[in-house]
């Protein structure tokens, strides 16, 4: 088969739509890190930024709505010499996705969390998601939005993740180092990704965000908790980028001898007469 590495595919979403600068960035980031396309799995659920797997050279998986986590860390249990990454929305994340979102942190698989936050359901026409922001008005809620918006940096900081970051599409090269951060962790790895809707998002545009995005200088430190509690509750006039928290800890497969020290689960020996007594108490 021809290696055709890192390339990517004609795309079914809307001209100066932010998604296109994020796959280029994760296209960037996985060449740069020298991975092997076959060695690489982009899983995605549905929606617009679910798309992803089917526009990148690697193995691929879209799943239901809001399930892209369980089969992302079900591949990586399976295989851990895999480069296991999910590349969709915030609906599919926080909204449908979010129990899963909130327990595979508990879990701590080694996967890379990629989020595409429009804070907008884009795939659907516009409904408020679940980090849109209270007053927005939307198709279906033309009294603005009512419930208090989702804050998934805070979420994850306070439920244990170990590597917490935001960045915008509009700075592609900034997002592309923070994904080469985020891939390289050890453990689950959350990157939520400012992009904007330009179809259903009139109000979070790239000059909204680009007026109000800044930088984390070299002078902070993503290990101190507390201060990455307070730069997780900043929003509004100013919106900081880059690693919000970062801590070493262990993993699903550090926490299980048989996963750790030995050979990929799938290359594993198993005795097939306990798996027929298993199923034959389902007879």
């Amino acid at each position: 088969m021809e290696d055709k590495g890192f390339c990517t595919y004609e795309t079914a979403w809307c001209p100066g739509c932010g998604d296109h600068s994020i796959l280029e960035a994760l296209k960037e980031a996985l060449e740069q890190l020298g991975k092997e396309p076959y060695k690489v799995l982009v899983v995605g659920g549905i929606g617009q930024a679910a798309k992803t797997p089917q526009y990148i050279n690697t193995n691929g998986f879209c799943g239901l709505h809001g399930r892209a986590i369980p089969p992302a860390a079900a591949a990586k249990i399976a295989n851990k010499e895999l480069t296991v990454i999910i590349d969709t929305g915030d609906g599919d994340s926080y909204g449908e996705g979010g129990n899963h979102f909130i327990h595979n942190i508990r879990r701590n698989a080694d996967i890379t969390h990629f989020v595409h936050d429009n804070q907008i359901y884009g795939l659907t026409k516009g409904q408020a998601s679940p980090t849109t922001d209270i007053g927005h008005v939307t198709d279906v809620q033309p009294a603005g939005a009512i419930n208090t918006p989702m804050n998934p940096i805070l979420t994850a900081i306070s439920m244990g993740a170990g590597f917490v970051a935001r960045a915008f599409s509009g700075d592609k090269e900034h997002l592309v180092s923070i994904m080469k951060e985020a891939i390289n962790y050890k453990g689950y790895s959350l990157v939520d990704i400012l992009q904007p809707c330009i179809s259903f998002n009139k109000v979070n545009t790239f000059q909204w965000y680009s007026k109000r995005v800044y930088k984390l200088d070299s002078g902070y430190d993503p290990a101190n908790r507390l201060k990455a509690v307070e730069k997780a509750m900043e929003w509004g006039n100013s919106i900081p980028l880059g690693i919000i928290y970062k801590e070493e800890k262990e993993t699903f497969h550090d926490k299980i001898g048989f996963l750790k020290n030995g050979a990929p689960l799938m290359e594993q020996k198993h005795d097939l007469s306990k798996i027929k007594s298993f199923m034959n108490d389902f007879i």
